[in-house]
């Protein structure tokens, strides 16, 4: 018989460890990947080559983890004079060199800010063992080479529209393709042709007027990229007998590869979604399980720069639709370390918090079992909320009543106590939803009357 008092009722009612270790194994269990282009270096080869181009990024982030007092950039993530000048002597390097491997080692995730202080990353932890931890940290670097040397630093392009600068970035990915393919040197007045070709595209697409004005900057654009993709390892920089060709490097075209690799397959099947919104692909997604979800993530990502990339998955956050929120989350743990600027800047966002604080967690290589301990009982009780209304939102009843077991508050009355104060606006229809699939009459009573007193204002 059922009892119709609700009691302190424990929530286990399945256990954790089963179910996390169900989501590592769907995770995990992929198919083999195609192999490279015949000619691309092994995989210890393509990483010794990537330890190269990183040489002093690394040695600067070992230095900032030994020093007694560390390395304090401030929130701005710019290295102080003072530190500059101490690297500088220790590392015999000149401040230049410095402050170009401190941003190389921050775009690589070598380097991880703190509250105003640098600490390594745990990249770094893994540089000398681990080759995947390598390349990925190279493919970081190569992914934001337009950070690692801004347009805005070069003084040939100082007068040229931000607006052309932007679409240059956009139109690199066929410059690098055409390298790719054509496995050997390609001329510059080639690539101008590709430039000037893709600009022109992406401005009819949008409905904006040709490029004016006097003078023609592409061709300083394009000395621009070329010589910032040379400097971050992708392109071998152009030798003065032929000044006029350019070749792409074995870690260029093996990025470029992947990159090509994991757009074709999400391409050809059932769930390709690359042209569409961050919104429309992670809705793509919902009834993928997390294999064919993360690549689809990883074919739309490799189809867009980075950075924009980034700001629309945070936008899709930023929504209403809970579920949406947690995969927009999912699709930046794909992207990695370039994201984590931008997801640190949304931390004070209570929509985003939980999340955030989550995702950075996981950044510094702590274990997905331990990181929720971080959350505050609010934060973790806020995260219940939210995740309870994408399963109401999308899932099934007894998903909704099983969820009850993810509550940090141990009990239901504790639980229904605590959640007047979190202030979750899927609050009540959370409770309704739960109260409508809760086998026990007694518990979905109760859960109906917090509903009512939260949408009423009244006293529990």
């Amino acid at each position: 018989m059922t009892s119709r008092t609700p009691r302190d009722t424990p929530l286990r009612l399945v256990p954790r460890r089963p179910l996390a270790a169900a989501r590592r194994a769907a995770t995990t269990s992929r198919s083999r990947p195609p192999r490279p282009p015949e000619g691309t270096p092994a995989l210890a080869e393509l990483s010794r080559r990537a330890r190269a181009e990183l040489v002093d990024a690394v040695r600067l982030a070992r230095w900032a983890d030994a020093v007694a007092s560390g390395a304090a950039p401030g929130s701005t993530g710019i290295l102080r004079d003072a530190d500059v000048r101490r690297a500088a002597a220790a590392l015999r390097l000149t401040d230049r060199e410095v402050r170009a491997a401190w941003d190389r080692a921050r775009l690589a995730g070598l380097i991880e800010l703190h509250k105003g202080a640098a600490r390594p990353g745990w990249r770094l932890r893994a540089w000398d063992r681990d080759d995947t931890a390598v390349l990925r940290g190279w493919v970081a670097l190569f992914d934001a080479w337009s950070l690692a040397h801004p347009a805005a630093d070069d003084p040939a392009c100082t007068d040229v529209d931000p607006s052309l600068v932007a679409e240059a970035i956009e139109a690199a990915p066929q410059l690098l393709s055409l390298l790719h393919l054509s496995s050997g040197p390609v001329a510059v007045a080639a690539l101008l042709d590709l430039l000037r070709q893709r600009v022109a595209e992406l401005r009819e697409e949008r409905h904006e007027p040709p490029a004016e004005g006097s003078g023609d900057p592409l061709p300083v654009l394009l000395d621009w990229t070329l010589d910032a993709f040379a400097r971050v390892g992708a392109l071998h920089p152009r030798d003065s007998a032929r000044p006029g060709e350019v070749t792409i490097t074995a870690l260029g075209s093996w990025a470029v590869w992947v990159k090509l690799e994991q757009i074709c397959v999400a391409a050809q099947g059932p769930a390709g979604h690359i042209e569409q919104s961050a919104e429309e692909m992670l809705k793509a997604c919902v009834g993928l399980s997390p294999g064919p979800a993360r690549a689809e993530h990883q074919a739309w990502l490799a189809a867009r720069p980075a950075a924009q990339a980034v700001a629309e998955l945070l936008e899709v956050g930023r929504g209403e639709d809970a579920l949406l929120r947690g995969l927009a989350f999912e699709a930046l743990r794909v992207v990695g370390a370039p994201a984590e600027p931008a997801v640190r800047a949304v931390v004070e966002e209570p929509p985003l918090r939980p999340y955030a604080l989550l995702w950075l967690a996981e950044q510094e290589g702590r274990d997905p079992e331990d990181v929720a301990d971080l959350l505050t009982r609010d934060e973790a009780t806020w995260l219940w909320v939210d995740t309870a209304a994408a399963v109401a939102d999308h899932g099934e009843s007894h998903l909704l009543v099983s969820h009850l077991d993810a509550a940090v508050q141990g009990s239901v009355p504790r639980l229904l106590k605590e959640l007047r104060a979190v202030g979750h606006p899927r609050t009540v229809q959370v409770l309704v939803a739960l109260a409508a699939a809760h086998p026990d009459p007694a518990l979905a009573k109760a859960m109906r009357r917090a509903a009512f007193q939260l949408h009423t204002g009244g006293e529990e």
